[in-house]
């Protein structure tokens, strides 16, 4: 199936691993143009130097107010164009409601919450018609994931944000789409595995609960992202797809 996305350009967040990699390099192999950001340059240039001539790697912090204006501008002056962007970050430390502090609170807002929407706001802005915003979110959007409250606060709070942006943005035929990642084989998850203090018994115990009884593969959801960034995608958006082997059993 050819996904449409032979020389389109998108601006891929929190690339230089995990997810947002596996999606960069989804949609660098179905012909697109991708930027890819990370907060260390030196890691980001060598994950698009990894990923081939046709992905740029920026040092950028979602955070950071100047980085929305900043990497639109790097691929419509540097690859031509936008047409799209999957906005990913890392995700906020563990904790319980008496764990977390206050500080790790503010910055957890600012960089998952606040941060997206800036890059949103800024690629909306610069997108025209068959334009696309992804947001990597997780299955806490739908139902609290334990040890993780910061993340529990912030993620269902943006899909609201995505799906009010995709009412506002659909006259303009800008889509907009949200992906929720469960149990994916990434650094990430194998952390919170760990946290238990028995990572093999916990993952063991997480993939009793998916239907398909495994983890997912980074390059599946990669595949995932890719497709609902594409033209291939035309008629989707405002939606929440669960990438999570059918862990969420509800509609």
């Amino acid at each position: 199936m050819d996904l449409g996305l032979k020389d389109r350009v998108y601006i891929v967040t929190g690339a230089t691993r995990g997810l947002g990699y596996a999606t960069a390099r989804a949609l660098v192999a179905d012909g697109a143009k991708v930027v890819i950001t990370g907060r260390d340059e030196r890691r980001a240039q060598q994950a698009a130097a990894d990923l081939g001539p046709d992905a740029v790697g920026l040092a950028a912090d979602n955070a950071d107010p100047a980085s929305a204006e900043r990497l639109v501008e790097a691929a419509r002056e540097g690859l031509g164009r936008l047409d799209g962007i999957l906005i990913s970050v890392g995700g906020p430390p563990p904790g319980g409601i008496a764990d977390n502090t206050d500080e790790q609170w503010q910055a957890g807002f600012e960089s998952v919450f606040l941060g997206a929407v800036r890059l949103a706001r800024a690629a909306a802005a610069a997108l025209g018609e068959g334009g696309v915003i992804g947001f990597v979110l997780s299955g806490s959007v739908h139902e609290p994931i334990p040890g993780l409250t910061i993340s529990n606060g912030l993620r269902p709070g943006l899909a609201g944000v995505a799906k009010s942006m995709a009412d506002e943005l659909g006259p303009r035929g800008i889509r907009v789409v949200g992906l929720l990642p469960a149990r994916i084989d990434t650094d990430r998850v194998r952390e919170l595995d760990a946290l238990s203090g028995d990572a093999e018994k916990a993952r063991t115990a997480n993939e009793a609960n998916i239907p398909l009884r495994r983890y997912g593969t980074p390059e599946e959801f990669g595949r995932t992202a890719a497709f609902l960034l594409s033209p291939a995608a035309s008629y989707l958006t405002g939606i929440m797809v669960p990438v999570d082997g059918g862990h969420r059993h509800g509609f």
